[in-house]
């Protein structure tokens, strides 16, 4: 999961470094005035003549590639369903540990750990209840993990439409300069306008296009995690079914009123 967004970001990047150090192929004029293809800078083209709305749509995906990078670190299977954590429950629950169980799983920051605790802190209450806290702590804990990459959802839905506000505005200041000069300028400078206008739709898509594809990443990412995350818990917390050998013996020790320390 990690290298295949790794390779997703430097791929965005390779296209982006290609783009900007490629220089802007232009037919020679053999009319005065006319500058050499050699003579455009196409950083100036392409970020400079965007202005404020191409800069802000490199900041979104300066922001986009600072998120990606974070949810690759704290949505991975290593730091929801951490094998250690999984193991070290199963093995003081089956040694009959059940307050050490429900310490250990309280201390425990990841997805497995909050589960399990939920589920052991209702065990007095019977299986059913149980099964009850760990639904509804998988759902309160993927719902978080849910709006936390929403923020690139966003971003990848947002992007175009500002890329299309600055193509509009390019457009309207294009015709508002032929309505002041009261002629029709030529088409090399008509072009030159209306390119300008489309790069900050240029800017909108290379934002979107990545930003949409991560999301999509994180989010069956999430779902998978999940599933595998109630999986191991229902596995472990198997041996508190009704007519499990040890089901008095711990519904006893997980009573609050029996009082027995750690």
């Amino acid at each position: 999961m990690l290298i295949r967004v790794f390779y997703l970001v430097a791929f965005m990047a390779l296209v982006l470094a290609m783009i900007l150090g490629t220089p802007v192929w232009a037919q020679s004029g053999s009319g005065a005035g006319v500058a050499p293809a050699s003579d455009v800078k196409v950083f100036d083209f392409f970020v400079v003549k965007g202005g404020i709305i191409a800069f802000g749509l490199i900041a979104l995906s300066i922001v986009t590639v600072a998120l990606t990078i974070e949810h690759c670190l704290s949505i991975r299977r290593a730091a929801i369903v951490p094998t250690e954590a999984a193991e070290q429950t199963k093995t003081l629950i089956g040694e009959k540990k059940y307050l050490e169980a429900i310490k250990f799983t309280a201390e425990d920051p990841s997805m497995i750990g909050y589960v399990l605790n939920a589920c052991l802190l209702e065990a007095s209450n019977g299986f059913a209840a149980m099964e009850r806290a760990l639904e509804e702590a998988l759902e309160e804990r993927s719902a978080r993990l849910f709006r936390k990459i929403e923020y690139v959802n966003i971003i990848g839905n947002v992007a175009p439409m500002i890329g299309l506000l600055g193509t509009v505005t390019g457009m309207i200041l294009l015709f508002a300069e032929i309505h002041a000069a009261d002629t029709f300028p030529g088409a090399r400078i008509v072009a030159d306008k209306i390119a300008i206008a489309l790069i900050t739709t240029f800017w909108g898509l290379a934002v979107a296009i990545p930003a949409l594809s991560i999301y999509a990443i994180f989010r069956n990412r999430i779902d998978v995690l999940s599933a595998e995350c109630a999986l191991t818990a229902e596995r472990i917390l198997s041996v508190f079914k009704p007519g499990a050998e040890s089901d008095e013996s711990t519904s006893a020790s997980l009573s609050p009123p029996a009082g027995r320390g750690g």
